[in-house]
């Protein structure tokens, strides 16, 4: 580790990783310092019983040729190393809802979209074409979503409400059900969320699905791989205890948990935003600033089942499963009763490597409130921290898998009997290897009604310190993805950007 850099990075998470190669190929001298004993964040996977499993990324949008994420990925250069595999094309997504046995599709392509659902709603195909071209309208008014272009928010966009925009788009229930039966992949909430995060969501998996073949942190791990091609430093077990001010309150360096202190010209900081403003002093920010992120409600976090299969036993699927015991609980899936539990799910699969036509893993997720678990939440564990939370913990977490595993024998009868381990996690999990705020999925609630008040600029008070990450507007991928690229626009400006940008 050297003593001076010119951009120190706070988080491996992949808005600290990308701004730091967004950085390094600019030739500036880097370093990323993460806490953990594995990089990404949420791209971060773990192996059991030789199986490998996603604690976040379980699919990518927007990956095929000409695609935002692809351009992004082309520029930093991993696009070619990625190892994919495309889902379903005519269904990528299924929703099912209590007893019904119809699954309904979401599929790849804006026509095949309007094409597959209009099978089963056959009077509605205009209002879904209307759907389709609302959410591309919405996304090309989005800063850094299309690559390059406006730098700006469009006012209308951002107070447009999911709920209200559902309603006017069509009057059949089940079919406003589900549209909005992904609305896991912002946390579930469809009555209060601005529109523009189910748009943008939404519109990077019909543009095209992918799986990552070995699992979400290969993006990590060739981002790593990279930033080292460009002479930055990494370094994990690298928790950043202290953050050093000169007489001036100039920030200058920080103070990691081993003593050792480390300075530079800038910093980025990719971890919690309510993590950072302790380590930076609240006296040193405005309190109108720390009174709004304080008063930010985090969205839910999650309890996850991974089950390893005996070989040969359920059929693997291409696509994920959205299930809701009723249609009426998609606008605000994740508010559940306890004796209920668990209300809604997705389950996904992985393909046995021997055998493809098999699965050798599902993963199956709900939602689930931190009040759950805050009986321990002054508890601690991860692999490079390891720490019992005791009996009673792992009774919680064996009765929930219970009954997930019996929410999903309804679809599944035969799934028990082929069942060879079932591990779990809980929000005290993603809490301690994630790092977010109670083990948000995707950091804060956002509404329509106040959209700004959760939305924060990459610059801060302290003149050379920036933010990037999930707390900072966007979440997901391709969100803090676009946020890496705003974050090093304020560093190199947004002219630069763009033309390096402009010429993929």
């Amino acid at each position: 580790m050297k003593k001076h850099y010119d951009i120190l990075v706070i988080g491996s998470g992949i808005g600290g990783l990308v701004s730091a190669l967004i950085l390094a190929k600019e030739g500036l001298k880097v370093c990323v310092l993460e806490k953990n004993n594995q990089y990404g964040g949420n791209l971060q996977t773990f192996s059991r019983d030789k199986h490998i499993f996603d604690t976040g990324v379980h699919y990518l949008g927007g990956l095929s040729e000409g695609q935002n994420l692809h351009q992004f990925f082309s520029y930093l250069e991993i696009i070619d190393d990625l190892e994919l595999h495309k889902m379903d094309e005519d269904a990528y997504d299924k929703i099912t809802f209590g007893d019904d046995k119809t699954e309904y599709p979401h599929a790849q392509g804006y026509e095949n979209f309007v094409k597959q659902l209009s099978l089963h709603f056959p009077d509605e195909k205009e209002n879904l074409e209307n759907y389709c071209e609302e959410i591309q309208r919405v996304c090309s008014n989005f800063p850094r979503y299309n690559v390059v272009g406006q730098n700006r928010y469009n006012e209308e966009v951002l107070h447009l409400n999911t709920k209200r925009f559902i309603e006017s788009i069509t009057a059949d229930k089940k079919l406003q059900a589900i549209l909005l039966g992904s609305n896991f992949l912002y946390a579930g909430d469809s009555e209060n969320i601005p529109f523009y995060v189910h748009a943008l969501t939404v519109n990077s998996y019909i543009q095209s699905a992918y799986k990552c073949s070995k699992g979400g942190s290969q993006i990590s791990k060739l981002l790593i791989r990279k930033l080292r091609e460009y002479d930055a430093d990494i370094f994990k077990h690298a928790e950043v205890s202290e953050m050093i001010f000169d007489e001036k309150d100039i920030l200058r360096g920080v103070k990691i948990r081993s003593g050792k202190q480390v300075y530079s010209n800038l910093f980025i900081s990719n971890i919690e935003i309510r993590s950072i403003i302790k380590l930076i002093g609240e006296h040193r920010l405005k309190k109108s600033f720390v009174n709004r992120i304080s008063s930010w409600e985090p969205v839910s976090s999650c309890f996850s089942v991974y089950f390893v299969l005996n070989p040969n036993t359920i059929s693997n699927f291409n696509y994920n499963v959205y299930h809701f015991s009723s249609k009426d609980l998609v606008w605000k899936a994740f508010q559940y009763k306890k004796e209920n539990w668990p209300e809604t799910y997705m389950l996904s699969s992985t393909p046995s490597k021997k055998n493809q036509e098999f699965a050798e893993s599902l993963t199956a997720i709900s939602y689930m409130s931190f009040e759950e678990v805050k009986e321990w939440e002054k508890t601690f564990n991860t692999i490079a921290d390891e720490r019992e939370r005791g009996e009673w913990y792992e009774k919680f977490k064996n009765e929930k898998a219970e009954k997930m595993l019996q929410a999903l024998e309804k679809k599944m009868p035969h799934l028990r009997e082929s069942i060879k381990s079932i591990y779990t996690s809980s929000p005290l999990s993603y809490r301690d290897y994630i790092g977010s705020f109670e083990g948000n999925m995707y950091g804060y609630s956002k509404t329509s009604e106040n959209p700004l008040k959760t939305m924060v600029s990459p610059r801060t008070k302290i003149p050379n310190l920036f933010l990037t990450g999930q707390s900072v507007n966007m979440h997901g991928i391709l969100g803090c993805t676009i946020g890496a690229f705003n974050t090093c626009a304020e560093i190199l400006g947004k002219e630069l950007i763009d033309e390096r940008l402009s010429k993929l």
